[in-house]
């Protein structure tokens, strides 16, 4: 660890704290601010994040393909926008989930994704506790949020075919029974990292900081301030952006039959435009990490059976129309340009959140070097086959994982899905003997 002559002895989870808000600070090399007091390890080394990012419907039946290694890996062209990240990445192919493939519809192919559980139907709501949510359990005592669960489309609770349809819109489970309510509100889940008391944002987060902040600054080295300072002003960007948010008024979703209004114009409250919602998400997720307020997300970028539209994509159909001709859904089952760019759209989200990780040093490794960011979706076209999943994993798990690489399990004995997850909680310190319906590691992850 770096010593600098200014340098105190500050406490081992560090906190800035001001009017009704306590924000975590990121890694920084002038203080011992990683693991629990149970832990033998540095307390300086950084612990390993999980992050689950789901979309529904799956991918363009000819573009989700990947061949090579490493720097030399050619992807397909949904997952073009990860080519950066191409030796911090895992494209798996030929896993699957045996107990979504019994129905054959949306609602029975997500609500397991993440468990591997069979689900009940009928009415009745029963699927297993998530890998996301068993992790979470394990650092419960040592971060101030146990797990993040955050989505930008509300869940369906209706029927489809027999099973309710709030399998297709959570991959989630804290019980066997009820799934992870899910955070929609930017604003809301940006108060719940920074927040003693979610919901009360009657001032800025970092202007009740900063007087602590200015403290901290004569404790620290020259290149931690300069990492205190990017890492607020990247606060102070994400409370610009939530104010900010859904003015340029771009709907998405479901459309009523009635485009103007018949009565007097009730309270403000506009919807979130699709395009900076996820961003929102997708920058709150890195906040978390950053500053270990949390080891487990899972993002929950539409539902499986999609009403989300996008207007902020331009159509193959027409120069001046944006793609919000027809739902996600709807839309799945061309396979047409559209529908790339859609795919293209969603897949650009990982990168974002890639980017932003890799640009983060902790230590000797980056902050996407510390985690494992895991984007899949329930089917690998609209076209319901589940055969095989579309997966890819970006970072290397703490050092723990060989990346660059294909991994092909098409043909093999072991390719289930939870043999993965087995795999990942390793990584994470959570040793299982059986989760869902495995009890083998996928030995190569």
């Amino acid at each position: 660890m770096a010593t600098n002559s200014s340098t105190q002895s500050v406490s081992r989870r560090m906190f800035l704290r001001g009017m009704g808000v306590t924000m975590a600070l990121p890694w920084l090399e002038s203080v011992s601010v990683w693991g629990d007091e149970s832990s033998k390890k540095d307390s300086s080394d950084p612990p390993v994040r999980l992050a689950c990012l789901f979309t529904g419907n799956g991918f363009h039946s000819g573009e989700w393909w990947a061949k090579g290694e490493g720097k030399n890996m050619e992807l397909g062209k949904v997952l073009e926008s990860l080519m950066p990240f191409r030796e911090k990445m895992l494209f798996l192919r030929g896993l699957y989930n045996a107990e979504a493939r019994i129905g054959g519809i949306h609602s029975c192919q997500t609500g397991n994704l993440l468990t591997g559980a069979h689900l009940a139907n009928g009415g009745e709501i029963r699927s297993g506790i998530s890998m996301d949510q068993v992790v979470a359990r394990r650092y419960a005592n040592q971060t101030k949020v146990d797990s993040l669960v955050l989505g930008c489309e509300h869940s369906i609770a209706a029927l489809h075919k027999n099973y309710s349809m709030i399998y297709s819109s959570h991959i989630s489970w804290s019980s066997a029974t009820t799934p992870t309510p899910l955070e929609l509100y930017p604003a809301l889940a940006f108060d719940r990292l920074f927040r003693n008391e979610v919901g009360r944002a009657d001032s800025s987060v970092l202007d009740s900081v900063l007087a602590e902040a200015g403290g901290l600054r004569n404790k620290i080295s020259q290149s931690d301030k300069r990492r205190l300072e990017e890492y607020l002003e990247s606060v102070r960007e994400v409370e610009r952006r939530i104010e900010n948010a859904g003015k340029a008024r771009r709907l998405q979703g479901w459309r009523p039959t009635l485009e103007k209004p018949d009565i007097a114009r009730p309270a403000d409250g506009i919807p979130q435009d699709i395009d900076e919602h996820m961003r929102l998400m997708c920058d709150i997720l890195v906040l978390a990490f950053r500053t270990d307020t949390t080891r487990v997300c899972t993002l929950k970028l539409n539902n499986d059976h999609s009403s989300l539209r996008f207007p902020n994509l331009p159509s193959d159909r027409s120069a001046t129309q944006g793609i919000d001709y027809m739902i996600h859904h709807l839309l799945s089952h061309n396979n047409n340009g559209d529908w790339l760019k859609v795919n293209q759209f969603f897949t650009e989200q990982l990168a974002y959140i890639a980017k932003k990780l890799d640009a983060v040093q902790e230590g000797e490794r980056t902050l996407l070097d510390n985690s494992m960011i895991l984007f899949l979706s329930s089917m690998m076209t609209g076209g319901h086959n589940n055969d095989q999943l579309p997966v890819v994993m970006l970072g290397r798990g703490g050092g723990k994982i060989k990346t660059g690489r294909i991994l092909d399990y098409l043909g093999k004995p072991n390719r289930k899905m939870c043999s993965l997850y087995l795999s990942m909680m390793d990584k994470m310190g959570v040793h299982l003997d059986r989760f869902g319906d495995s009890d083998q590691r996928l030995a190569e992850i």
